[in-house]
């Protein structure tokens, strides 16, 4: 059995089930959320040094012959991905550690929050359509529970919004399996990449693989299947976005990245479907960010601006494009986790994140405005930061093919995501802070904050902010220290333009 496989989906599992078995029981149930995720990152750097030194890794469950049975498989985009998601959830669960109230804590929050790292792990994982729903499904029962607990009112119309979507897009899911099923008699990943190169009904694939870029497409939130993101995420607690923001949509994007460089990709038609849907995903989301003035839902709209930049690699589908998306899919999970951690800790200081009600933090916290200032800066592409190094290497892939409407489109939109990072620090961190009178809203905490437990308590002070400042220091090292983790991104790249080594590791012989 390959341990490095199984572990980052077993412990977040196993930490949920005894933080069920400890029900009610606050402290416990804290501790072993953190534990399980800080197990979930040793196995995954575990996983990652495997496959950098020894290949791609694959497990067949249960020793049923690929593909007949349930493949687990790890090449570096897998490996990286989950190195990426770990990193970016831990410092989310630490977080919420810190900060969500005895009485969601009571009731599960830490298992339902097990769960849902535990699916994004074994969505990384799958070697098939089928286990790949199965997690799809797992994430959402999670996210729902998550997003729908509270007493916050907009929380039920957010929490309607987003299963509703996310509902029609396991359907049309299921869908696409059930086609690709019928069409090749196999769900398997490595097997699927050679058995639709040889159907002769063309017409049926170039269906299928519109289902899935839907399907894959509204899970990422690309644009035009975009809405139900920035309407639900800035409306639980403020310990719950940053679990979404850091890993959810970039399962989306994985699925498109692994369907369309093993399924399609010879089809021309599918790779400039996911350019122009890059694109105007880019625009869409930066543009819908500057008219916004709540500094959660501002972030919210743009995961689905960055969504396009990790859809742009995929539509280029050059060895240096894909590796972009790879390093670009890892530093964003770290980079906008940080953030939304940062519009926690505010919430949590000033009890709003309006924008018009806030001022004045930088004087009153300087290193809330140094987190702040470090992630934002890597969002939005500055050199040295890590942001930079994967717009730049998307821009270089997009120039070497002359693709240069998509490279325009992508450095307007840095510009643009620029001033809506200036427009948070001048708002919230430079202007002087309003007084009760020049806002709507009392600047009081919530009320279902109010009471945390002795375990959350003795957190309370600068050392909330410590998980934002770890993610923002790895977000620096990802900038300043880029070799390494960029040659594993190349490997990447590599990988997944030319599939061969990833069918040939998966089915051995079979095929």
């Amino acid at each position: 059995m390959n341990w490095w496989l199984v572990l980052p989906i077993a412990l977040p599992f196993l930490g949920a089930v005894l933080g069920l078995v400890a029900f009610g029981k606050d402290r416990t149930q804290r501790t072993l959320a953190v534990a399980a995720a800080a197990g979930q990152l040793v196995a995954a750097v575990g996983l990652t040094h495997a496959v950098a030194t020894e290949g791609i890794q694959v497990m067949q469950v249960g020793d049923w012959r690929a593909p007949f049975g349930i493949t687990l498989v790890a090449d570096h985009f897998g490996a990286l991905s989950l190195l990426a998601g770990s990193i970016a959830g831990g410092a989310a669960i630490l977080y919420a550690a810190m900060t969500v109230d005895r009485r969601r804590a009571r009731i599960g929050y830490f298992s339902y929050a097990g769960v849902l790292t535990a699916a994004v792990a074994g969505a990384f994982l799958t070697g098939d359509l089928f286990n790949l729903f199965v997690w799809f499904e797992v994430m959402l029962i999670a996210s729902f529970v998550l997003l729908a607990v509270g007493r916050r009112p907009q929380q039920a119309a957010g929490a309607t919004t987003y299963v509703t979507l996310n509902l029609v897009a396991s359907a049309t899911f299921l869908t696409a399996a059930g086609l690709a099923y019928a069409l090749t008699g196999t769900l398997n990943f490595a097997d699927l990449s050679g058995r639709l190169a040889a159907v002769e009904q063309r017409e049926l694939v170039t269906a299928l693989a519109i289902l899935l870029l839907a399907a894959f497409g509204s899970k990422a939130a690309a644009y035009p299947l975009s809405a139900w993101l920035p309407a639900s995420y800035h409306t639980p607690a403020p310990d719950v976005s940053p679990l979404f923001a850091g890993l959810l949509t970039k399962v989306g994007v994985y699925a498109v990245a692994r369907s369309v460089t093993l399924f399609f990709p010879d089809e021309e038609a599918i790779r400039n479907v996911v350019l122009a849907g890059a694109g105007l995903t880019m625009v869409i989301g930066v543009l819908g960010a500057l008219g916004q003035y709540d500094i959660r839902r501002l972030l919210s709209f743009h995961i689905v601006s960055q969504v396009g930049y990790m859809f742009m690699g995929v539509g280029l589908l050059t060895p240096l494009a894909l590796a972009g998306t790879t390093y670009y899919m890892a530093q964003h999970m770290v980079t906008k986790t940080a953030l939304f951690l940062v519009a926690g800790v505010i919430e949590e200081r000033r009890g709003t994140g309006e924008l018009k009600a806030l001022g004045g933090l930088y004087r009153a916290n300087l290193p809330l405005a140094i987190v702040f200032a470090l992630a934002a800066l890597s969002l939005a592409g500055i050199p040295p930061f890590a942001g930079f190094v994967a717009k730049f290497t998307l821009a270089r892939a997009g120039m070497e093919i002359g693709s240069w409407p998509i490279v325009g489109v992508s450095l307007a939109v840095s510009l643009l995501t620029l001033l809506s990072m200036v427009k948070i620090w001048n708002e919230a961190f430079w202007k002087a802070p309003p007084t009760e009178e020049d806002v709507a809203t009392p600047l009081v905490v919530p009320a279902e904050e109010e009471s945390l437990g002795s375990a959350a308590t003795f957190y309370r002070g600068r050392a909330i902010l410590l998980p934002a400042a770890l993610l923002a220091t790895v977000s620096v090292m990802m900038g300043l220290a880029a070799g390494p983790l960029f040659e594993l991104a190349l490997s990447a790249g590599e990988e997944l333009s030319d599939p061969t080594h990833y069918v040939e590791a998966v089915l051995g012989g079979a095929r």
